[in-house]
């Protein structure tokens, strides 16, 4: 829930049960986390501002683009806004494995998404699903949710080269309407 690097073993009561005992028993305060996030950085940090709002992105409940900026060459993270600085500081996401990761992701979703777009134009849609299951799957999957959004910002021509811009445009509506199709079944 917080690095990205998908090898989540740990679970993480993000309001830590020191703070409040009974957030133990809140299913929504439960996050699958790495160890080293869990165990190493975060512990039982909850940094809250004077009026005692948190200043930890809650992923389940904010959008993290939203406080943090994502570099997609370097991999590397900058705040937002505070909450954004201190999600950052508390995660240890500057980590040097952790940006090394992202920025070959970046490459990797660039790769993917060319692949995916040249099974589409020769008639192999069951092939490319099989692409777009892995690249939505696959570690850093924030890379990819990050790209996504970028596809839309102001000056995403001269980010994006136009194959992996069209892709990216495409892929994010076939991801909307899985997940709207996923909601159905599991209603």
């Amino acid at each position: 829930m917080y690095c990205g690097d998908s090898l989540g073993t740990d679970i993480d009561h993000f309001k830590p049960i020191a703070r409040d005992p009974l957030s133990a028993f809140i299913w929504e305060n439960h996050f699958l986390a790495c160890s080293h996030c869990n165990s190493n950085k975060k512990r039982d940090q909850y940094p809250c501002d004077p009026s005692g709002g948190c200043l930890l992105v809650d992923p389940c409940r904010e959008d993290p683009y939203d406080h943090i900026r994502l570099s997609l060459p370097t991999g590397k993270y900058s705040g937002r806004t505070e909450k954004g600085k201190e999600t950052i500081r508390v995660f240890g996401l500057s980590r040097p494995d952790l940006e090394l990761g992202r920025a070959h992701a970046y490459i990797r979703c660039e790769s993917m998404l060319r692949d995916w777009s040249t099974r589409i134009g020769s008639g192999r849609e069951d092939v490319a699903d099989t692409v777009l299951r892995a690249l939505v799957v696959q570690p850093f999957a924030d890379v990819l949710y990050a790209m996504i959004k970028k596809s839309y910002a102001p000056g995403a021509a001269n980010l994006f080269e136009v194959d992996v811009l069209a892709a990216l445009k495409i892929v994010r509506v076939k991801i909307e309407a899985q997940n709207v199709m996923n909601s159905f079944r599991n209603s």
